[in-house]
């Protein structure tokens, strides 16, 4: 009996630890083998590695239906529900991660710099290290290809578009006013420092459906979600001071800066060819607040101006010079979420607040004008797969403009308009592959002050050809409303939205420490406004029926593996582009555009020296202008343009810096173009004057202390 009792415990016992065999290969999805990829049962030790044949084979003690799991760095984790006393020489195929850090990204038309961008052209350190930046992220952004320098303005010209044509978003939302206050032949620069930005995107056409009301170009500025510590940060120098302060928390931050600049000290030592009875100050500060949810981040930015000049300006057209007196005020806010909700959702909402002043006296004459914009956005963004993301969503931008214009004698008028565009878009991204991506979407918007509604498809794709380059494709119809010295009189007129159509075809060959990038593009525009006087007034005769074209090529060439210690980058552009639009009597090269564009931008730093020294040289054949002295309209050229500028950065200790640049060291005698007078002399001759820079050479001196918790921390980033 005992004996019967000990085989039975013996039977049930192999039964109960019987061995169970799993067996098979795995392939890519072509069939070729995959060695070394790791295979298991979920919640067991129980496994193996597939061999050079891609072949595998392990026991288990397990029974009934397991989760069988396959992962290999490259592809993506392949789970099935198995029974396990039957799977044997089973295949299993895997497909690429198409996430994978050598995935194609669609690069047509997009440049951008930061942490997070996948293909980085710039660095966050480059937007203000750049010699003759002096900070501004316009100066830095006009090195890269695809824009032009126009140095009496001072504002982002993209691919044969004038300034109005690119759009800045912070955050993702829209700023109406993204430039200080100026006046004719003065040029401006953007309200923001780079103090509190991490990343740049910028685009120069073919962009998202997500973004409107724009025909060449966005720019997107995107805050820091998150300090690395507690700092303050003192500025002094010679145009002003400035003062930024970052404070951290567990699940929050605020960081803050502000700004006072007076130029009158420096121009009374350094000549000026501008004759200033109060040179330009301001006043001026950024902050930004954070705080983290558990699935989201919720930010609340603001930036505010004021800022005020007084100056006589010579013109052909009098005797004397004209007096211009402005003073600006400008304040901008926006709040936005971003975060994750259910399984493969993420949401984006945001509202942004643009409020814009100007009182401007010209001799005698009062112009007071104000502006209030708003923008309203919700985004929704869905994981399908890693495959297929679908985002949607809508946004809905308010305008308000009020001008009062008083000669003081006999005149008074009022002109502004109040505009409201709500638009829809949708846009997926499907990637085919490591190799294939494709991304498809539209925008419908209507437009309450023109009284119209307009559908813009958009369309880019990118093909990786190799493990370093890669070729994309974007296409897109753009529309935007026309600008405010049309637009103020819609109340005489009635306009329609001006239109473009975009092709662009881009190479790209990175690899570490080199970017190559090649670009060819077309633009189409139609529907620009045209009037039929020599300036633009209340009873011009406006109509739409303006048409155009920009065509060109771009190349931009970067590295830093030639020297230790040395980076540098080569742009150059060449664009051929016409247009009919304003008074134009005929198709003709606008004056802003130069067919040929070059910048050398390089940095090296000496290790002995403690110092970091920066060269930029930039470079722009001759722009077009009318001489009305001649019978052909347009047929002037001005001379090339040519500037060189350097930088030195001195590190006094880790955290104090010593920082000197001067812009045009050469002293190039540079003409951006001619006034000419608007009626001719008693020997029946145009007098013209040339349009130079305020000053052949801009000198900047200043003096840089963070203070912070690793005392490893300086602004040398920010200079």
């Amino acid at each position: 009996m005992k004996t019967n009792i000990t085989l039975l415990l013996l039977l049930l016992t192999s039964f109960i630890f019987a061995q169970n065999t799993i067996s098979g290969k795995v392939t890519d999805q072509k069939g070729k083998p995959v060695p070394g990829a790791n295979i298991y049962l979920d919640g067991t030790y129980d496994g193996a590695t597939s061999s050079e044949t891609g072949e595998f084979s392990f026991e288990t003690t397990t029974t009934g239906n397991q989760t069988l799991v396959v992962s290999f760095l490259l592809y993506e984790t392949f789970k099935k529900e198995i029974e396990v006393t039957n799977y044997k020489d089973q295949t299993v195929k895997l497909r690429e991660n198409v996430n994978a850090l050598d995935a194609v990204v669609i690069t047509a038309g997009t440049l951008e710099s930061g942490d997070k961008a996948r293909v980085s052209v710039l660095k966050p350190l480059d937007i203000v290290t750049t010699a003759g930046s002096a900070g501004n992220i316009i100066a830095a952004l006009q090195t890269l290809p695809g824009t032009q320098t126009v140095g009496e303005d001072g504002r982002l010209f993209v691919r044969g578009g004038e300034a109005s044509e690119t759009q800045t978003f912070v955050d993702g939302l829209r700023v109406a006013q993204p430039y200080g206050a100026t006046t004719n032949n003065l040029p401006t620069r953007s309200r923001f420092s780079p103090f509190l930005f991490s990343g740049i995107a910028f685009s120069t056409g073919g962009y998202s459906a997500e973004y409107g009301e724009a025909l060449s170009s966005v720019l997107l500025l995107n805050t820091q979600d998150e300090p690395d510590q507690n700092k303050t940060d003192i500025a002094l120098m010679t145009v002003g001071l400035g003062v930024g302060n970052t404070q951290k928390w567990k699940k929050s931050s605020f960081s803050i800066n502000t700004n006072y600049i007076n130029l009158a000290p420096y121009q009374a030592v350094i000549p000026q060819n501008v004759d200033w009875n109060n040179p330009y100050q301001s006043l001026g500060g950024e902050a930004v607040y954070r705080y983290h949810f558990e699935r989201g981040i919720f930010k609340l930015y603001a930036a505010f101006d004021a800022e005020k000049f007084d100056l006589n300006q010579k013109n052909v057209n009098f005797v004397n010079p004209v007096r211009t007196n402005l003073n600006n005020n400008n304040f901008y806010f926006n709040a936005s979420y971003k975060g994750d909700f259910g399984t493969g959702w993420q949401i984006t909402s945001g509202v942004s607040y643009g409020y814009s002043n100007n009182k401007i006296k010209y001799d005698i004459n009062d112009v007071d004008s104000n502006e209030n914009a708003a923008q309203l956005k919700l985004k929704v963004r869905k994981n399908v797969s890693n495959y297929f993301k679908l985002s949607f969503g809508a946004d809905y931008f308010i305008t308000k403009y009020d001008e009062n214009f008083n000669d003081n004698i006999s005149i008074k008028a009022s002109n502004g308009y109040d505009s409201n565009i709500a638009a829809f878009y949708t846009e997926g991204d499907i990637l085919f592959s490591k190799k294939l991506a494709l991304k498809i979407g539209f925008r419908l918007s209507n437009n309450s002050l023109l009284d119209e509604t307009n559908i813009a498809p958009r369309a880019s794709m990118a093909y990786k050809v190799s493990k370093n380059s890669q070729f994309s494709f974007a296409y897109g119809d753009f529309s935007q409303t026309p600008v405010v010295d049309y637009i103020k009189y819609s109340k005489y007129h009635q306009f329609e939205s001006e239109k473009a159509r975009h092709y662009i075809l881009n190479y790209q060959f990175t690899k570490p420490g080199q970017t190559f990038r090649a670009e060819a593009y077309y633009k189409d525009y139609s529907n620009l406004v045209q009037y039929d006087t020599k300036d633009i007034q209340y009873n011009s005769v406006f109509n739409n029926n303006g048409s155009g074209y920009a065509k060109g090529l771009d190349l931009f060439w970067r590295d830093s593996n030639l020297l230790k210690n040395l980076e540098y980058w080569i742009s150059y552009s060449y664009i051929d582009s016409e247009r009919q639009y304003k008074n134009f009597p005929m198709m003709a090269t606008p004056n802003f555009i130069a067919n040929h564009s070059l910048s050398i931008v390089t940095k090296y730093f000496i290790t002995d020296w403690k110092s970091q020294i920066g060269f930029t040289n930039s470079y722009s054949s001759g722009r077009p202008y009318n001489d009305p002295n001649q019978t052909q309209f347009m047929n002037g050229k001005t001379k090339s343009y040519n500037s060189l500028s350097f930088n030195w950065a001195y590190l006094l200790t880790t955290q104090k810096i010593l920082y000197f640049s001067v812009s045009n060291v050469l002293g190039s005698q540079n003409v951006f173009g001619y006034d000419y007078a608007k009626l001719p002399d008693a020997n029946g001759v145009y007098n013209r004057q040339p349009v130079v820079p305020t000053a052949d050479r801009f000198f900047f001196v200043g003096f840089f202390w963070t203070i912070s918790e690793n005392k490893n921390e300086n602004q040398l980033k920010n200079l």
